[in-house]
Formats: C-alpha cells, structure tokens, sequence
C-alpha cells in the first residue's frame, strides 16, 4: 500500500512550539504578545490588555496563570 508524501513529510516536522507571554495591545482583534525574552508576536484570540495568555503558531490558546518566569540558557 502506498503511503502519502504529505503525511510523511509532515510527520517529520515537529509541532509548533507552546510560548506564554503577556499580552501588550489589540488591533483589529489580532493582540500583540510580548514574550519573556523580549521578542513580540501577533497573534488572534479574545483576550483583553495585561492578560498571560498562551499562543501557538498564532493562536491565543487560553489564559496562563500569572507566575513567576524563569529563563534557563542551554
């Protein structure tokens, strides 16, 4: 039987990563989320100012909870 290409090529790919971050302004319904590293993505989602939100792949996934963040260099 033969398999997909697509599938095979996808399944090689890993899957976007989860990022927290915290969310500084919302323009047209697409927020502005500043990451603990200091980088910003766009992302959609209903979320209002001062939220931790989760985003992936730019998609709010949810509210996180408000904890302290630790930076660990590898």
């Amino acid at each position: 039987m033969l398999r997909n290409p697509y599938k095979i090529l996808r399944d090689l790919m890993p899957d976007p990563p989860l990022q927290v971050g915290t969310v500084v302004s919302i323009t047209s319904g697409v927020a502005a989320v500043q990451l603990p590293g200091g980088g910003l993505v766009q992302a959609r989602g209903d979320t209002t100012v001062g939220t931790r939100v989760f985003v992936r792949d730019g998609l709010i996934e949810g509210t996180a909870p408000d904890l302290t963040v630790v930076l660990i260099d590898v």
